[in-house]
């Protein structure tokens, strides 16, 4: 009975072979990437004198597909380094070393034949015990585990992933009759708690879940699109952000699939399907013209869009020619960006009987319909289709959570008066007085299951902060934070500003939390359920300040913020901060001086003040170039110039994480803080951190003076920003912003290796942040940063 994955093995490393590859990788897990041996030497092989038989040459594929892994966008691995972690082979020579793994995956061409040709291989050399998955985006699974041995049908299931594997959450999980109770939990376990999915239990059946309803949705749309003479370009306006979709609409998200792969996921469900449904899943003449013009999407360069230059033309489907981008504006859409109550908006969109409510409603009407009309095929529960659509296509409602926001009796109404089918579970529900799907009672949600609502079981590792809030209230909040009693004696502070940007206000709650945690609490979180952690300062706040010159308020500000930093380093309970997604200036500051550090994998965390023409202000620069120190392992003899250059860099660059891994190769995280791979759990690891330090008698940091690399470190340190100012890289203005921020790394005009206190270099930084933020060019970035969402250079 399998316990852990220590070790596993990918057949097939094509992009979505070798992304699965990387994503375990990133996890820890050792992986053996195999694929067929070539029947032929390149021209380069030839040169170096190699043969067929030569094992660079039968690995060429696999290893190939390792090395573009580094080239690839948006990036498979959260690390370089996790390269080390896979090894490439070929299915000729390898497939004994599957004995040694743990779980083999299929990610080879959706071929029934060809997958139960390499089945037939893998069932004479894998381990008893060992986990057998295809990631097949829908054959049958039971199909392809025919004529196994017992053992192999017991341990093998579906395991479709979704691209790309390391940032879409959804993992379908697709067991056979034969799959063994033992590992369908397992899968489930292993799939949300290491490698972070959302985990959904889909039947087996054509395209499984998401792919089922998403295609169905997309050609339903193109469908509509024909038929009530939209452009594709009005389309994709308003079936994106304004429905709760993602900013790829519907032919943008196309282009980035490919049609080619949108195509054989439709063939699919056409192949296997019958009567009006098989009739939805043939794709359009216009679509088989694009196929055979090669015009796949972003891959060749061309699809429903095309770029030319800085503009962009959208495909007119009658014609085949491009044509300048069209967007839909109506009374009806004018009037849903004014409403905030997400069920107004849907409201007001899809019962307008303007254009824009037309295709709206002649779009997701039906899709409504057709998951009704799955539940039980496809899936046991409403719940398993509404998570699947939103971890795989990222809709923020799945299609029961629509069908609630728009009113489940008023859209029976207009189906009826527009003669559309409905569905006999609606019908059902209706007639047993049920006018919703889910429903909430005492802070906990149910959902209609055959007759009545049952409740929705949450993996006890989710902490639903709104959920919590209902239940225990706050012990205190203002305009900026709360902070919230999160059981077992711990605290969390949630921040709730705009953009979670830090204002006085966070700053006092912050104060104010850990006052009342060193008396009443174990300890204390810092974390939130918004989209981003904190994306820094109030940046409006301390431009009008400037532009008032109001120095004595923002040296009352810059002052509060390092004394508030201070706070949570010096505290007497622990800390653990909690970042996630964009963690940025301020953000950053927030956890740089934090007992712990317990980050998501996906967390993107830098100091970029110098973007807007400063420089870190709470502390920053301090507790970054600390972090460097510390981590010098004892005995090894420090570097402090290397140490004071790398931080420089650093901050001088702006440098943010492309994962919470390399968050720590950065230096932002520590060796002993955590990296959480289920964003979902992020909330309740901190709380264990904090326990556990509570646990093991938790003692602040002593106050210790630092050791500083002085006026020659500060020659040192403007060498390269000389030469790049000299170069024509950089403008007067960086020069000048680089200079401030080399005196207050170095410690001052003090000799090499002196040691300073805190308050020293934080008085440093914060006469270096009031002459810049005093600075025209400097307010000039900040207000153009406010205005365009990007850097000025100037």
């Amino acid at each position: 009975m399998i316990q852990s994955i220590r070790k596993a093995a990918v057949l097939g490393s094509g992009v979505m072979g070798s992304a699965i590859a990387a994503h375990l990788a990133n996890i820890g897990i050792p992986t053996l990437l195999l694929d067929v041996v070539p029947a032929q030497l390149t021209d380069s092989e030839k040169a170096r004198g190699l043969t067929l038989e030569d094992k660079p040459v039968r690995n060429r594929i696999s290893e190939n597909a390792l090395q573009k892994l580094l080239k690839q966008k948006p990036a498979p691995l959260t690390s370089v380094k996790n390269l080390a972690l896979l090894e490439a082979g070929n299915l000729e020579d390898d497939l004994p070393r599957l004995q040694k793994v743990d779980w083999i995956i299929e990610v080879v061409v959706e071929n029934l034949e060809i997958k139960k040709q390499l089945f037939a291989m893998v069932d004479q050399y894998r381990r008893p015990g060992s986990i057998v998955s295809s990631n097949t985006s829908g054959i049958s699974v039971h199909a392809i585990a025919e004529n196994r041995s017992d053992d192999f049908k017991r341990h093998f299931l579906g395991t479709h992933f979704f691209n790309p594997p390391r940032y879409l959450k959804l993992l379908e999980v697709i067991p056979t009759k034969d799959t063994d109770a033992h590992v369908i939990r397992f899968m489930k376990q292993f799939g949300e708690e290491q490698l972070g999915k959302g985990v959904v239990m889909a039947k087996d059946t054509p395209n499984f879940i998401a792919n089922r309803i998403g295609t169905y949705g997309l050609l339903v749309t193109v469908k509509e699109m024909a038929e009530g003479g939209y452009s594709i370009g009005e389309v994709d306006s308003v079936t994106g952000p304004l429905i709760g979709r993602p900013k790829s609409a519907t032919f943008r998200t196309l282009d980035v699939v490919g049609l080619d792969t949108f195509a054989h996921v439709a063939d699919n469900v056409y192949q296997q399907t019958a009567g009006k449904e098989r009739e939805v899943f043939e794709i359009p003449n216009f679509m088989k013209k694009m196929l055979q013009n090669g015009w796949l999407g972003s891959k060749s360069g061309q699809g429903f869009f095309l770029k030319k230059g800085k503009e962009i033309l959208e495909l007119d489907p009658s014609t085949l020619e491009y044509i300048p981008r069209k967007k839909l504006t109506t009374a009806a859409i004018e009037q849903s960006k004014q409403e905030k109550d997400i069920s107004k908006k849907m409201k007001t969109l899809l019962y307008s009987e303007d254009r824009a409510g037309k295709l709206l409603w002649n779009i997701l009407a039906p899709v409504l319909i057709y998951s009704a009309d799955l539940l039980g095929e496809i899936a046991d529960d409403i719940v398993s289709i509404d998570q699947a659509m939103k971890w795989g296509f990222g809709w923020k409602q799945g299609p029961f959570e629509l069908w609630d926001c728009i009113g489940l009796e008023q859209s029976v109404k207009k189906l009826k008066a527009t003669n559309a089918p409905v569905p006999k579970l609606i019908e059902e529900m209706l007639h047993n007085g049920c006018s919703s799907f889910y429903k909430k009672e005492n802070g906990d949600s149910y959902f209609y299951h055959n007759g009545e609502y049952r409740l929705i079981e949450e993996n006890p590792k989710i902490l639903n902060l709104t959920k919590i809030k209902q239940r225990n209230g706050v012990i205190k909040k203002n305009s900026g934070a709360s902070l919230i009693d999160i059981g077992d004696g711990v605290a969390l502070l949630e921040f709730h500003s705009q953009n979670n940007a830090i204002g006085p206000d966070i700053l006092q709650m912050i104060q104010f939390a850990i006052d009342e945690v060193e008396k009443n609490y174990k300890g204390l979180v810092i974390g939130n359920q918004g989209r981003n952690f904190c994306v820094g300062a109030n940046l409006a706040m301390i431009l009008m300040e400037a532009q008032d010159d109001s120095l004595f308020e923002l040296e009352w500000i810059v002052s509060s913020f390092q004394q508030t930093m201070m706070k949570i380093k010096y505290s007497t309970k622990p800390v653990v901060a909690a970042p996630f997604a964009m963690t940025l200036g301020g953000g950053a500051e927030v956890c740089l001086p934090a007992a712990r550090i317990q980050a998501s994998m996906e967390t993107y965390i830098g100091l970029v003040e110098t973007g807007v023409g400063l420089i870190p202000g709470g502390g920053g620069n301090k507790e970054l170039y600390l972090k460097h120190l510390n981590s010098i392992p004892e005995g090894v003899e420090v570097d402090l110039q290397k140490i004071a250059n790398q931080v420089f860099e650093t901050i001088a660059l702006a440098k943010v994480s492309t994962s919470g891994v390399e968050a720590r190769d950065n230096r932002f995280l520590h060796v002993n803080d955590g990296i959480s791979a289920n964003g979902d759990f992020l909330l309740y690891d901190a709380k264990q951190t904090v326990l556990s330090l509570d646990e093991k008698g938790y003692k602040p940091p002593l106050k210790q003076k630092i050791p500083v690399v002085g006026e020659t470190g500060y020659a040192a340190l403007l060498l390269g920003a000389q030469a790049m100012r000299t170069s024509g890289y950089i403008s007067d203005h960086d020069m000048k912003i680089a200079r401030k921020l080399a005196y207050v790394i170095a410690g001052g005009r003090v000799p090499y290796g002196t040691k300073v206190e805190e308050e020293y270099l934080l008085q440093l930084e914060k006469e270096a942040f009031l002459s810049l933020v005093a600075e025209k060019k400097s307010q000039e970035r900040m207000q153009h940063m406010l205005l365009k969402g990007k850097p000025l250079r100037n």
